[in-house]
């Protein structure tokens, strides 16, 4: 097989300069063009990238692409990436994959019956901070995790995007949006979940932009911005999960996990690096001792400090995976999954009562460093 894979990226707005930038970081993969429902903004990728601009139905047709990366809106990803896998290309979509199971169960149909792939962000928690985390845990280092919490808590987004509207309409909320990164990182920790509860709510039936161009302008709130969630794991560990919206400050840890001889505190699993710390039963709290794992250092600048930025890792060992014949860790049944442990949180709220997920998946594959030098050109 060759080994390397065409990419055509469909949708060129923020996001869309992360995987341009960065996937020439890695293996398996050539962006050869992009495109975008505003012409303009797909020319404007292209210049800037060396690639071609292309329109949504000539980027799928063109044969030297193999994967087509959806960076479209939530609420977009099921029809474009049903487009993709029809016209015989490989998937590999931003968060959330879906908004419903049912769009999930669609795309793995067609996916299978045309022997595709479909592989979905998050994969932060390929990062050298949640792979240490990870190994942590696989060498026993806290024991068997019986409990954790979770908090992902902020004022909201608009504050600070330029039309941040969709983040408050169904398919947004902060469960959809970042609660992929921490459902993302639990399955890699601890595992699969049986069954979910969770109480939802909002505190304003509107909000207010204060970012430019818009500053001022009301927007509807449509999905709930506060979720308390418990999650039950099939291990048995039992982790809370607190996503809002609706928080001005706050002094909770972004990840905790407690087992049988100590507890783990997990970096912001939004981000690849970070330091891991832990403590035994002798209750004293230490930074982990840091590994050379190429995914932690850190490669970025940015405001609010320097950062390690690997985002694009995903797609690259996916394309690697199809190249090598093996499991893709930001694979289909694993994303499939946090799509209906995040729709059954909602529903949860929604009707007060647990819900039994329908779907499980696998652990994926540790990724320690050798695996991780592998992925780099």
């Amino acid at each position: 097989m060759t080994k390397e894979l065409g990419v055509g990226i469909i949708g060129c707005g923020n996001i869309s300069t992360t995987y341009f930038s960065l996937a020439p970081l890695f293996k398996g993969l050539k962006v050869l063009a992009c495109a975008d429902i505003n012409v303009q903004a797909a020319e404007a990728r292209a210049e800037e990238y060396g690639v071609k601009a292309q329109t949504i139905e000539e980027l799928l047709a063109n044969d030297e692409i193999d994967v087509v990366v959806n960076l479209t809106i939530p609420d977009a990803h099921f029809p474009v990436s049903k487009a993709i896998l029809e016209a015989g290309k490989h998937v590999y979509s931003e968060k959330p994959l879906v908004l419903t199971l049912e769009q999930g169960e669609e795309l793995r149909r067609i996916a299978k019956a045309k022997k595709l792939a479909v592989g979905c962000a998050p994969d932060t928690f390929l990062g050298g901070a949640h792979q240490l985390a990870r190994k942590f845990i696989d060498d026993g280092g806290i024991g068997r995790v019986t409990s954790g919490a979770c908090y992902v808590m902020s004022p909201g987004m608009e504050m600070w995007h330029p039309n941040p509207d969709f983040f408050f309409l169904p398919g947004g909320g902060p469960i959809l949006d970042l609660g992929p990164y921490y459902i993302a990182n639990l399955i890699n920790l601890i595992g699969p979940v049986k069954r979910v509860g969770a109480m939802t709510s909002m505190a304003s039936p509107t909000r207010t932009i204060t970012s430019e161009p818009r500053n001022g302008e009301i927007i509807p709130v449509k999905t709930p911005t506060t979720i308390q969630a418990l999650l039950e794991f099939v291990s048995g560990a039992t982790v809370t999960l607190t996503a809002s919206w609706d928080v001005w400050s706050h002094r909770h840890a972004n990840m905790e996990l407690y087992g049988t001889d100590g507890s783990l505190y997990v970096p912001d699993p939004n981000f690849f690096g970070g330091t891991v710390e832990a403590s035994g039963r002798d209750k004293e709290i230490k930074p982990l001792e840091d590994w050379e794992h190429p995914f932690g250092k850190i490669n970025q600048e940015n405001p609010n400090g320097a950062r390690a930025n690997y985002r694009t890792a995903g797609l690259a060992d996916m394309a690697m995976a199809l190249i090598e014949g093996r499991d893709a860790r930001c694979s289909l049944d694993r994303t499939l999954h946090g799509v209906d442990v995040m729709t059954s949180i909602l529903k949860s709220g929604e009707e007060g009562r647990f819900i039994e997920l329908t779907t499980t998946c696998t652990q994926p594959a540790a990724l320690g460093i050798e695996e991780a030098r592998a992925l780099l050109k």
